[in-house]
């Protein structure tokens, strides 16, 4: 993308595979909101031009000398996070928040390609059982369980959900594979309301024709949400989860903004509330997210919603653009 909404494709050569690396035929790239975000020319932390590409899926074709537990043919996806290793938080267990931090396809070459060399501790195996379509979903799915796991153990609790495009319905599948008592999800949209549905969620409501604060206490009593999470990026959501918070709640915001936002600080402190941000993953989270598709906890093919060959990158966004919140995820496939 060397612009916003401009998008060449180059012949380069096939990258050699260096020492503790691996070189992975790239077979599906999903598109995200982030990636919408760059194309729009609104992500705060992505400059021109930039090789996109972070939700993938792939085959092993050529492993460099030394010992692996990789072999050629592995489906495989891939860690899209470079870090540095030495700074406070790489230090403790946090590196996913590295002061450093380069997410390839915004701030690093991203994996937009036939080819792609990456290092070994970035590659996880997909169990034969994950298709490509689902091991590309690993990605958002992992921003889901890390999102989740930022609230603390979520099994046997009450879960509010505002947002049920790719991100918010992959949080509210993610809440009842991993022990939510109930999970409610909130949307505009009917199509993504009917998706979400059809994903299993336990209540799915149109904030547009109902009232969360009321749908809150009829579906999970006076006590209303034990914890929610805003899934969107705008103000409109935020305010929504700060207005029908009980007292003492964790809010999670999971949405990217491509704005500045506004928020009710007054209510926030008044209410002893707590905003808590989540970004990416750790490998941990990765690992979750193939557990739950591998132990089919989660739905994932009714989430896809188009396919486009990697040579129609830009019919893609051109086709999100036209459909806006009557699609779900769309993939490129290679």
């Amino acid at each position: 993308m060397t612009a916003p909404g401009k998008i060449e494709f180059r012949d380069v050569p096939v990258p050699k595979v260096k020492e503790g690396q691996v070189l992975v035929k790239i077979k599906r790239i999903g598109i995200c909101g982030s990636d919408i975000h760059v194309y729009h020319g609104k992500h705060p932390y992505t400059s021109y031009p930039v090789v996109q590409g972070h939700e993938v899926s792939g085959e092993i074709v050529k492993l460099s000398n030394g010992g692996s537990n990789f072999k050629e043919g592995d489906k495989v996806t891939i860690q899209p996070q470079i870090v540095c290793g030495r700074c406070y938080s790489c230090k403790h267990g946090q590196n996913h928040i590295c002061d450093n931090l380069k997410v390839m396809g915004f701030q690093a070459t991203g994996m937009a390609s036939e080819y792609f060399a990456v290092d070994l501790k970035k590659v996880l195996k997909l169990p034969e059982n994950i298709s490509y379509d689902h091991g590309a979903l690993v990605e958002p799915l992992a921003v889901a369980v890390h999102a989740l796991k930022r609230g603390g153990d979520i099994k046997r609790r009450k879960i509010l959900i505002l947002g049920a495009g790719p991100i918010g319905n992959l949080v509210a599948q993610a809440a009842n594979g991993m022990g939510a008592q109930s999970v409610m999800i909130t949307e505009i949209s009917d199509y993504r309301i009917n998706i979400a549905r059809e994903c299993g969620i336990n209540y799915c409501l149109n904030s547009k024709i109902q009232d969360i604060g009321e749908e809150l206490i009829d579906t999970f009593g006076k006590d209303k949400a034990d914890l929610i999470l805003e899934c969107v990026g705008i103000n409109t959501t935020t305010e929504q989860a700060i207005a029908n918070a009980r007292k003492g709640t964790d809010i999670i915001v999971v949405g990217v903004f491509a704005e500045k936002a506004t928020v009710d600080l007054g209510l926030v402190q008044d209410r002893e509330l707590k905003l808590i941000g989540t970004l990416m993953y750790q490998e941990e989270d990765y690992r979750k997210a193939i557990e739950l598709i591998e132990e089919s906890k989660v739905k994932l093919d009714p989430i896809i919603t188009e396919h486009f060959p990697f040579e129609c990158y830009l019919e893609a966004y051109k086709y999100i653009e036209e459909k806006k919140d009557k699609i779900m995820k769309v993939m490129i496939k290679l």
